[in-house]
């Protein structure tokens, strides 16, 4: 990382809701941030829910995202190096992000460390306490026979499906506009857990919706927030890490 360069975090888009006029208008919006960091963006994480319904099979993706998928591309190109999280949403990826955008493709949470600082970094779904139903689920959704099974539907009927039941799972999952307290973040409870083990300057999430900077012991934990109601982001510039709005909004 040189000195004069930066490393970004944002996540949760779950484009393609609520409609496809307000995805695309919120996909203009990303890409137009993306141009603004990419001459000081030394690295940019995309951690998780880019999408609210993923699955490819084997020739097919699904369509749409263009403008996205583009600036990626386009990015990862001029040698920013982009790292991409699967979230609770968009799980279902494989191969084809990494092999025509060029960029890392990560299934569960990782660590770096970047100017001496360490880091954790995740989409959050899954960790901590309780929420036992969807962590079974999640199981059985990342289960190769499963979605083997999956990929016999034709993607017709099998996106279709899909989009159906991820729109059913969100209306039915409420995320708190409020903090809960330390005791009822399951996040705070999952940092407080590892810092048992191990020390990190920084745990990066995404997946609760909230932005959030919280000081635990002598780390720091931030959450993303989204890009439907709070259009926040992270960003670390070698010194210090700084959750940040974005002012075109």
């Amino acid at each position: 990382m040189q000195a004069d360069k930066k490393i970004y975090f944002i996540s949760d888009f779950h484009l393609g809701v609520p409609t496809y006029e307000k995805s695309r208008e919120r996909e203009k919006l990303i890409c137009k941030w993306l141009d603004e960091i990419k001459n000081d963006a030394a690295e940019i994480y995309l951690v998780g829910d880019l999408f609210d319904f993923w699955f490819e099979y084997k020739y097919v993706v699904p369509k749409g995202y263009i403008r996205l998928l583009g600036k990626i591309a386009e990015l990862s190109d001029s040698g920013i190096i982009i790292n991409i999280f699967t979230g609770n949403h968009d799980m279902w990826m494989y191969d084809y992000l990494p092999q025509e955008l060029g960029v890392n493709l990560f299934y569960s949470p990782v660590t770096k460390i970047y100017h001496g600082k360490s880091f954790y970094i995740g989409h959050g779904d899954g960790l901590g306490p309780g929420d036992k139903g969807y962590k079974f689920i999640k199981k059985i959704f990342r289960n190769k026979f499963c979605q083997w099974l999956f990929a016999r539907l034709h993607p017709n009927f099998g996106i279709a499906l899909a989009n159906y039941f991820s729109r059913t799972s969100r209306n039915k999952t409420k995320h708190e506009n409020i903090y809960l307290g330390d005791d009822k973040e399951f996040l705070v409870q999952f940092c407080k857990d590892e810092l048992k083990k191990q020390h990190y300057d920084y745990f990066i999430f995404g997946h609760r919706h909230l932005p959030i900077e919280k000081q635990i012991q002598n780390s720091i934990y931030i959450n993303l927030g989204d890009w439907l109601e709070y259009y926040t982001y992270a960003v670390f510039d070698g010194n210090k890490l700084e959750l940040k709005k974005y002012n075109a909004v």
